[in-house]
């Protein structure tokens, strides 16, 4: 069993690292902050602590997992590859300043860089709303290189949200176009509407779009669209006080099904 894999991820500010079998599926994994390994198959109980060994920071109990909901269910039976529940929030962004970080001095911020500050600030305010019923998925994919910044599964149903940095400074709407200080107004509403209408097609569900706006000084709409809610970041738990539309077994079925990468692949 030397060729077990441990592969580290962090979701709702819990640290958590899989043990995977060559062929990608998952045997067991590692809570640290409850210092709990959840073993799905007992015959690999010493291989799978030696393997975590140099992750393991005091005494643990092994045993059966808890539970699992049916989301988790569903997870279980991914391979990593397809998963995209351990995305973080900016996943697409951290991995291109990864490859690519430019020139260590600028006279003006990488655009990458605030974007994901805003993507994280965002991020972080959905994956909070977890306790309420509500997940949270993040860069999730879709062909041709786009991308759903967050999408958001709860009790009020299901939202697409773009981020958009706009710290100390004023955003004015007028649909379809919105504007972040001195800048050129540019249709970011327009390819919102269309995100949602992809993200509906590949969930046969209704998504509604989100602007999600970080630290603007304020936001002015002079002509409010009548499809994109725009929304402070600082106000995103409002979203989570409509319920009614979804059962829990059927927000659990829907980021069962959003959270597999096959899922977006035809949208």
């Amino acid at each position: 069993m030397s060729a077990l894999r441990v592969v580290p991820t962090r979701r709702h500010g819990r640290e958590l690292y899989h043990v995977l079998l060559p062929d990608g599926r998952n045997i067991a994994s590692y809570e640290r902050g409850t210092g709990r390994v959840s073993l799905l198959r007992e015959e690999h109980r010493q291989s799978v602590l030696d393997a975590l060994a140099p992750y393991l920071t005091g005494p643990v109990t092994v045993g059966p997992p808890p539970l699992p909901t049916a989301a988790e269910l569903a997870g279980l039976a991914l391979h990593p590859d397809d998963d995209l529940a351990p995305n973080r929030p900016g996943e697409a962004l951290l991995v291109d300043l990864d490859r690519a970080p430019g020139p260590p001095h600028r006279l003006r911020a990488d655009p990458r860089r605030l974007g994901l500050a805003a993507e994280q600030a965002v991020g972080d305010a959905l994956d909070r709303l977890d306790g309420a019923g509500w997940r949270a998925l993040h860069s999730v994919p879709l062909p041709g290189g786009a991308r759903l910044h967050h999408l958001l599964i709860g009790p009020g149903g299901v939202y697409c949200l773009r981020s958009l940095y706009a710290r100390k400074r004023r955003v004015r709407i007028e649909a379809p176009y919105a504007a972040v200080g001195r800048a050129e107004p540019e249709p970011l509403l327009r390819g919102l509407a269309y995100d949602a209408e992809r993200a509906s097609l590949a969930l046969t569900v209704e998504v509604r779009p989100v602007l999600a706006v970080v630290e603007a000084a304020r936001i002015e709409q002079a002509r409010p669209s009548r499809e994109v809610r725009v929304v402070p970041s600082a106000e995103l738990a409002s979203l989570a006080a409509s319920g009614g539309l979804l059962k829990p077994a059927e927000v659990d079925a829907l980021y069962a099904q959003a959270r597999d990468r096959h899922t977006w692949s035809r949208v």
